[in-house]
């Protein structure tokens, strides 16, 4: 028979073991563990009741019950242990997690619009303030919207003027959104007065010139359209976009769908009409074609040209942003350069 006192002995050795191993435990997760060594079925202090059959039977009883005091202590221990220990955890993720309010914040960019983007809204906020309505059309046109409605057969020279990326004999990519303006036309009676934004193709490539750009076309069709009328409309447009002192000339040029044709000039902002590098020292710089639209156009379309005349003209969206902002070359609105574009932000 084992003497009870050597086996208080070990109940008291597994206790002090349990309050030793536990001190040096960092996670609940390792706490969790030596509970298990400890307190399963298979555990420390489970194996000491294979010592029982060594007790005398009159002592068995305080033994079973010294033992059953020590499991009850065990689990109210690693209960509170885990407790601490999960406070603990928190207090290290809080800790982590904690910003400091009064240190200055990371300062983020914020994305600009695309210059051509920017003018493009500028335009098209202008011109909807005149009472115009947008129409876009689509890119991919036929030889007739493109060419042959607008004054230009298939033996005229004036299509020479523009290399024409033809998709077929037939169908091609438009060189001018003046296309969009034919099927308006063709559907609706005057009065009209629409603008027509939109990308345009033309084999050219050079420092002003790119095979895809943006063009912003407008017409206006009623009785007793004018040049004056057109002037008066491009006076509003520069001012808005070049500033108020800025003034538009008119000088004679052509173009197949208009006539009489003009180019429209705007005095220099940059010297202010008196002659710098920037406007080649002639103080005017050239902006957009214009013109009162061809009775021809008017006819292919079913407007009676004795009734009702009509006024148009075409921008280069590009062009407007390179001269307002300063950009010698075209490619530079491609190119997607953030040097370039963080600096030009008008919104």
């Amino acid at each position: 028979m084992t003497n009870l006192e050597e086996l208080q002995s070990r109940i008291a050795s597994v206790r002090k073991a349990i309050q030793t191993e536990s001190s040096q435990l960092t996670d609940t997760k390792k706490i969790y563990e030596l509970r298990k060594a400890f307190l399963d079925k298979s555990g420390r202090v489970g194996q000491l009741m294979k010592y029982m059959k060594e007790v005398d039977p009159s002592q068995r009883a305080d033994f079973g019950k010294r033992v059953n005091e020590l499991k009850t202590w065990a689990l109210e221990y690693f209960d509170s242990l885990d407790e601490q220990m999960r406070r603990k955890e928190l207090e290290r993720v809080y800790e982590q997690e904690k910003i400091d309010v009064t240190m200055p914040s990371h300062r983020r960019r914020i994305g600009n619009l695309h210059p051509v983007t920017q003018v493009r809204s500028q335009l098209i906020e202008v011109f909807s303030g005149m009472g115009f309505e947008i129409y876009e059309g689509t890119e991919v046109e036929n030889d007739y919207y493109n060419f042959t409605a607008l004054n230009t057969p298939k033996d005229h020279p004036a299509r020479d003027m523009q290399d024409t990326f033809y998709l077929s004999p037939e169908f091609v990519l438009r060189t001018q959104t003046s296309s969009a303006q034919i099927h308006v036309m063709e559907n609706e009676k005057p009065p009209i007065k629409i603008l027509s934004p939109g990308k345009v193709f033309r084999s050219d490539d050079d420092a002003t010139h790119s095979p895809m750009f943006s063009q912003m076309e407008g017409l206006v069709v009623d009785k007793g359209i004018t040049l004056g009328d057109l002037q008066g409309m491009l006076d509003v447009f520069v001012k808005k976009v070049f500033g108020q002192e800025t003034r538009t000339r008119l000088r004679p040029s052509y173009f197949p769908f208009t006539e009489p044709s003009v180019e429209v000039d705007v005095s220099c902002f940059a010297c202010g009409g008196k002659g710098c590098p920037f406007c080649k020292n002639t103080g005017w710089i050239e902006v957009l074609g214009a013109g009162i639209v061809n009775r021809r156009v008017l006819e292919n379309c079913g407007i009676d040209p004795d009734l009702y005349s009509g006024l148009a003209f075409g921008i280069g969206i590009e062009r407007v942003a390179m001269l307002k902002y300063g950009i010698n070359n075209i490619k530079q609105l491609f190119e997607s350069d953030l040097r370039v574009l963080n600096q030009i932000n008008d919104r």
